[in-house]
């Protein structure tokens, strides 16, 4: 440890085995952080303020698209989408006002909860699902990439 430079181990693993032993080799080696899952890492390193800061969206609505995450119904032309719990999240932060691009940073930090840190992977895979589903309903919206900066919803016809 050059410079008093203190490593940082971080061991995310369902077994409990695995951690104790992870614990056991490195515990004069520096700071280690155990989880069972990425969720509990998650949970960790970008706690939910209590103080609004990253409130959950209400209800929105944009022509005949109904969405109301806490309510966990997503609705087009008064039919029921089966939508994911992340997936309705998404949806609603894209249909918020006001309507326009959403930053891959400002979708990751709302509907994800934690910093952005420059890997789209997850983000694309969620939009890739969510465009599917809405493919699948006629005349629904459309969720568009704007190269390079984000997503935007653009209403159904």
């Amino acid at each position: 440890m050059a410079n008093g430079e203190v490593p940082l181990v971080v061991c995310v693993s369902t077994d409990v085995a695995v951690r104790e032993r992870v614990v056991r080799r490195l515990d004069d080696f520096g700071t280690v952080v155990i989880c069972s899952d990425l969720s509990e890492l998650r949970a960790m390193l970008f706690p939910t303020a209590g103080d609004g800061t990253n409130p959950d969206p209400g209800p929105v609505s944009l022509g005949e698209l109904s969405v109301d995450p806490g309510g966990h119904l997503v609705t087009w032309r008064g039919e029921p989408l089966a939508l994911t719990r992340l997936e309705r999240e998404l949806l609603a932060r894209l249909a918020s006002a006001p309507l326009g691009v959403w930053t891959y940073e400002r979708l990751f930090g709302s509907v994800w909860g934690g910093a952005y840190l420059g890997d789209t992977a997850i983000l694309h895979s969620a939009v890739k699902r969510l465009r599917r589903k809405l493919r699948a309903v006629e005349g629904g919206p459309q969720v568009q990439t704007v190269r390079g900066v984000g997503y935007r919803l653009a209403p159904g016809r």
